[in-house]
């Protein structure tokens, strides 16, 4: 076997907040994610040429050679091949569906399943546990792909303990609307640093990060007073768009309604799936 074909899941996050701003810049954070069924298709086949090649559908993201060493598809082969010497290469095909700047976790869930299907291609034998430390230098959202479902993230990101769905969570009916409007993760982050998440010397006002993972205001229960995204308060200023896309998915009969990650786009929640085909 030298080739695979697999899913990759977006994400979106059913609460986050921002609890401040550190010393080396980062931000500390909490926040519930989880795993919805919209997927870009990736496409893997082993080579022996030490190559790693990407091909991609859409016209967005670069895949010209010499390849973009940004692209996380393309630094989770990277960073596999490294750390255990592989000699191999790959040729990937990206099928995207996902959008792209939506909040929605497409690159990191792109690196997640880069790192587990090229570890079986290239017959590595390697630890869950070296597969979410090579994630972690890749980014937070990484980590929390590898295991998928849901779960809660704390500290940077990348600390990611998964919580059982119960038995009311278990069939959710989402609308995903990606408005034109669009903010970079970087700028969202820098509108957040306001006096209200640090001191007048920068040092960051940091609450503890380990809230019980079965806190109230923590589960994804779909109404909209228990969804909350701190990012809200600042995108929504900067890209009204982004604003209305949210009031329209309540207008149309959404239980709730939420910013994905750091945007642009928004769910929301619908009681079956007649309300949501209907909106």
């Amino acid at each position: 076997m030298n080739h695979l074909s697999v899913p990759s899941f977006a994400k979106i996050n059913w609460n986050l907040q921002i609890l401040g701003r550190r010393p080396d810049g980062y931000h500390e954070v909490t926040t519930l994610l989880q795993t919805i069924s919209l997927h870009d298709d990736l496409h893997f086949e082993a080579t022996g040429d030490g190559v790693i090649s990407l091909s991609c559908d859409d016209p967005d993201i670069p895949s010209d050679f010499p390849i973009d060493d940004q692209n996380l598809i393309v630094r989770a082969a990277a960073a596999l091949k490294h750390r255990y010497r592989v000699n191999q290469g790959a040729r990937v095909r990206l099928e995207k569906r996902i959008p792209i700047k939506a909040g929605l976790g497409g690159g990191s869930s792109n690196a997640a399943v880069s790192l587990l299907t090229l570890a079986r291609l290239w017959k590595v034998e390697t630890k869950a546990t070296v597969l979410l430390e090579i994630a972690a230098t890749l980014g937070a959202d990484v980590v929390f792909f590898l295991l998928g479902g849901c779960g809660l993230a704390t500290g940077i990101g990348t600390t990611v303990s998964l919580i059982p769905d119960s038995s009311d969570n278990e069939s959710k009916h989402l609308i995903v609307i990606k408005p034109n409007a669009s903010v970079s993760t970087v700028k969202a982050y820098a509108a957040l640093r306001s006096p209200a998440l640090t001191t007048s010397h920068l040092e960051p006002i940091l609450s503890s990060s380990l809230i019980e993972a079965d806190s109230p205001d923590l589960h994804p229960w779909p109404l909209q007073e228990s969804l909350k995204n701190d990012f809200e308060s600042v995108i929504f200023d900067i890209e009204p768009e982004i604003r209305r896309a949210k009031e329209a998915l309540l207008q149309a009969g959404a239980l709730g309604a939420l910013l994905a990650g750091s945007g642009s786009s928004v769910f929301g929640i619908f009681a079956d799936q007649e309300d949501q085909q209907r909106s």
